[in-house]
Parts: C-alpha cells; structure tokens; sequence
C-alpha cells in the first residue's frame, strides 16, 4: 500500500520519467539489503537462517515488493538491491553458496533463486508507484568459475573466449594495475578476470547494460569492484546505462585513492569518511574529505563487507550521533538492512543475517532514522539545504557543532553515561532569543546571548539537532502537520491517512540515559 509520506516525490518523478541522473539522486536515501535476507515470500514461515551456513535461506523479489511500507514508513526514497543476475549453480564450494549473489556467472539472465522477470518488473513498478528509486547491484569485473583454466568455450559466460579475460594471476593489493589485470578470490572460488580493455567486451557490456536498464526502467548501478576495472571503462559504461552510477571502491582513511574514481563514475561509497568515525569515533574524524564531491558520494556506517556498527560499538548513543552525521551533511545516506535493529554481525557472512526475526518492528533506531529521513526531505523540498555547504561552528574533544542550511547539529562522542558538567558550545549565525527545536527530543531551544548554543550532557551523548521552529511547519515532526508540497513549492492540503500512520506528527525520541540504558539491554539480549 502507498505511503504518503514520500507523496511529493511523486510528481517530479512521473515528469522525468525513470533515467535518474546525479542531480535527482542527490535528494534521495537509499536502504540497502540483501534479496535473500531481507524478506521471504509473501505466505511464507519464518525459517531459521544460519548465516554460518552460508547458504539461500529463501529471501526473494517478492518479499521485498510486500515489505516495500516497512522500507517507506521509515522515509527512505530508494532501495540498493544485491546482484539480480544468474549465479553459479552447482556443488557447495568451501565459502558457501552464492546466496549474495556475487558469484555472476550469465549477466544476460535473472537469477531465478529471487524470482522471475515477472516478479522484478513488479518490484520496479511498485517502487515507481510510491515515487522511489531502485537501484541495482551489478558485477561486470569477473565470472565464477571452479578452475584458474576455465573451459570459456563450454561455459555459460556472457564472453566464451579466453581472449575476452585476463590470464590467472592473484592480486598484489599494493599494485593498481595487478587489481585491474589479476582474479578476485583465489584458487578455491577463482573469479575470471574479464579484459574490459578489449573492444569487444566494451561494446558488449554497453549494448547489455542499455538493453538492461531500459527493459527493467532500473534508476541507478552500485557498481561492485570498480576500481578493478580501468577508470577509462566506466563513462562510455555509464552513458550507455544512462543512469546514476555510485562505484566501490574499498579503502580506508586516504582521499585520493578514492577521490580519483569520482569522475569516471558519477559516485563512490565514502569509504574514507566511514574509516575516520569507525577508526576513531570521532565526527568528523581525522579523514580529509575535500577531495570528494560530498553532494553524490554515499555515507554509510554498514554494509555487506564490513562489521556492523553494534559489533564495533555496543552504545547505543555512539550509533545516533554517527547516524546525524551520514544524514545531516552533504552526500546520499545509505542504511545497511538490519543496523535498525543493532545486529552485531562481526563481518562476511555474519554481517548478513536474516531480517525477519526482527518482526520488522519500529525499533528505537528505526524510529530515529524515521525522523532524520522525514526532516532531511522536508529540508530538501521546502529549502535550499541540499544546496549549503557544512560549516564546522566548533570542534572538541567531546565532538563537534556544524551548520548546513539553516541547522545545526551537535554530536559528541561521550557515549551514554551522563556527564554532568560536559557540554559543547557553538556561536552561530542566528540572533539572541531565535527559537530553535531539537527534532530528537522535541524540546524547544531559545539560541543565546551573543548567538550561542550549548549543548549539555548529563543525560548522556545524545545528538542534537536545531530547526528554526517556523521552518517545521508542515514537517510531520514535532507536533506539526505533515503538508505535500506541490512541485512549485505551494502548500497544499495537509495530508489525511496513511497506511504507516507516520502522517500524525512524529512526538520526537525521549532520548534518555534510561532510553539509551534500556535499548542497550534490548540489544545486548538478543
């Protein structure tokens, strides 16, 4: 059923029709999940899903398409689907079956473990209806094969000639050319390393991906492994897709190694800024991020290849203020599946558990991403906001006050435990006595003499983020009516209904030390 919360994307939408480009998805946020585990069928019993196993625990298109409200009632815009293409079938390797599906064998068919053709175009045309976005997983840099020798000619690879691939060799991570011209995996689960040099392959990959994209009306690629492709592959790749194109390039703290991808690509994962608050929990961290387009790149706290969030940090309050961070300054927002609900996965495969043991409840986390999803889109379509550029007002060692548009926000890195007498002060541009509201709490805050803010913790590290108090009206948020805005940006009629009940205005998050306290225990005893 439609949620109306997203109601005003809907028209803009219909006008552009569905080749989104860089400039319509930098208004959106993007959850993330694995088919498999995400949701399974519509009717289906919930099965036990050993991630240790690593293999399908059923998780198909369907399932997605009939837990679309749970995705939308929490504000996200667009999905990131994992790979949709044929995988390797065959006998258990020693890392599993390709449940994930990363093992793509036939680029040219469905995998048929999540559905049809039938039930992906459905998916699509749902998610279109409700004015989102889908975005797919695609893997054009290897195959997966059983043997450094494959048999190409008798294979079911899209290319059948060992001219069409790199001969075997592992990669040395230090040399960029050995990760463009050597095999992902290794010798018990090779992936063939396809020469996307060759002109053959580079008019073959355009001729499918246009053919792809426009069959499906696919609105965005995740591109897995892109820096083990040459950069010079990706535009002519892109432009014949002819729709948003946000690259992996797995990194840690440096810019540049990242940065450099920004350009062939439209995008990449911020893997510098994730390394900076994983490393350090401090925001903004260590890390240089100017040499990145902040506007496109996608923040993040978790994914598939790295230990969830509760794993690194079990407090509660250090999730929320990271969580601020990813929303309230420039790029794309992207929610790993499940870090809604603390799960704790160390790392591949236990970093992909199912999501229906959580009964897809409106956790506490779930609700706070609510709120920062129905804030930044308000912000986006009745503001500038998306436009202004971060400005830090103050930083600390308990953390760290920015401005973007017109809020503020003040995250810390103290942790749950109150600390009276801890507190950070910001002056900001606003006059004595402006009324602010801090959306997490929906408490009102008068800004002080000589513009100042402060923000004191003796109930703990909770974030704080102020609103001019008039710019809430029409939010939802905070004891305001939830407005559409028409696409000329008229108020019209407040919006009455909804399936996810998220038009009644949203009271704000009672974010105590107990609050933290009791999430904690809920977390740590699951």
């Amino acid at each position: 059923m439609l949620s109306f919360t997203n109601l005003y994307f809907l028209i803009a939408f219909a006008t552009l029709g569905y080749a989104a480009t860089a400039d319509e998805w930098r208004s959106r946020s993007i959850y993330q999940l694995l088919t498999d585990r995400f949701a399974l069928p519509p009717g289906t019993e919930p099965i036990e899903c050993d991630t240790g196993r690593q293999t399908f625990c059923g998780g198909t298109w369907n399932g997605i398409r009939d837990r679309l409200d749970y995705i939308q009632n929490a504000g996200f815009t667009a999905i990131w689907i994992s790979p949709v293409h044929k995988n390797y079938e065959g006998p258990r390797t020693p890392y599993g079956d390709p449940y994930h599906g990363y093992w793509v064998t036939d680029i040219t068919q469905l995998n048929s473990k999540f559905g049809t053709s039938e039930d992906l175009h459905a998916l699509v045309d749902d998610l279109h209806k409700r004015g989102m976005y889908l975005m797919v997983d695609i893997v054009v840099n290897h195959v997966m094969t059983t043997s450094t020798t494959p048999d190409y000619e008798n294979s079911e690879f899209f290319f059948k000639d060992a001219s069409f691939y790199h001969p075997y060799c592992p990669i040395d991570y230090s040399n960029s050319t050995s990760e463009q011209v050597c095999w992902m995996g290794d010798e018990q689960v090779p992936l063939a390393d396809v020469d996307t040099t060759n002109p053959t392959v580079i008019q073959r990959y355009g001729e499918w991906i246009e053919a792809f994209v426009k069959e499906y009306k696919i609105d965005g690629l995740r591109i897995d492994a892109a820096k083990h492709v040459q950069a010079d592959f990706w535009p002519d790749f892109c432009g014949k897709a002819g729709v948003f194109c946000m690259g992996e390039v797995f990194g840690g703290a440096e810019v540049d190694p990242v940065a450099q991808w920004q350009g062939p690509l439209d995008s990449v994962l911020n893997f510098p800024m994730y390394s900076a608050i994983r490393d350090a929990y401090v925001i903004p961290g260590p890390a240089n991020v100017t040499g990145l387009d902040l506007t496109l790149v996608g923040n993040f706290l978790e994914n598939h290849d790295v230990p969830r969030w509760h794993n690194l940090s079990v407090d509660p309050q250090s999730l929320y203020n990271a969580m601020a961070w990813n929303f309230m300054t420039e790029g794309i927002p992207v929610v790993y599946y499940g870090q809604e609900h603390g799960f704790s996965g160390l790392g591949d495969p236990h970093n992909r558990e199912a999501l229906w043991p959580s009964g897809y409840a409106n956790s506490t986390a779930y609700e706070y991403i609510t709120m920062l999803n129905m804030l930044r889109n308000h912000l986006i379509k009745t503001t500038d906001w998306l436009q202004q550029e971060t400005t830090i007002l103050t930083s600390g060692p308990h953390g760290v006050a920015f401005i973007k548009g017109s809020v503020i926000s003040i995250l810390t890195t103290i942790g749950s435990p109150p600390q009276v007498g801890t507190h950070i002060s910001a002056k900001t541009p606003y006059a004595s006595q402006t009324p602010l509201t801090n959306v997490v709490t929906c408490q009102q805050w008068v800004v002080g003499a000589g513009g100042s803010v402060d923000a004191q913790y003796s109930l703990g590290g909770v974030p704080v983020i102020l609103v001019p108090s008039s710019q809430l009206k029409g939010s939802g948020l905070c004891g305001e009516e939830l407005v559409e805005i028409d696409e000329a940006g008229g108020r019209a009629d407040p919006l009455k209904g909804s399936a996810s009940g998220l038009l009644a205005s949203r009271p704000g998050l009672p974010v105590t030390a107990l609050t933290a306290f009791t999430f904690l225990f809920a977390m740590l005893s699951s």
